[in-house]
């Protein structure tokens, strides 16, 4: 299997984005060929704990809905950042009108 990881990421630690749906339809393969999990995790390059949270996150999802998944969370974080920024905003307002700048 390709590695996906640049050496920057492999130093960090860190898995590229969009990566973990990739890699838990692959391991499903290796797992139905038959081969344990600890042997499909070192395929893989990830831990046997790493490999189990994929699976109870994204178990029983197919690949559109993963992706579904990501980018609802994209959008909620989004529109998070706009609630936050509205309500500083309204924070200073209240304060300029008292007087208090």
């Amino acid at each position: 299997m390709a590695r996906w990881r640049t050496p920057q990421q492999q130093r960090e630690g860190t898995t590229p984005p969009n990566r973990s749906s990739t890699w838990l339809a692959a391991a499903e393969k290796l797992l139905g060929q038959g081969q344990p999990v600890a042997d499909v995790a070192r395929h893989l390059e990830i831990s046997e704990s790493t490999w189990h949270r994929w699976e109870n996150h994204y178990g029983g999802m197919d690949a559109d809905d993963a992706k579904r998944l990501r980018d609802l969370k994209k959008e909620n974080q989004r529109l998070k950042k706009i609630v936050a920024d509205q309500a500083l905003d309204i924070d200073a307002l209240k304060e300029i009108t008292r007087g208090n700048f």
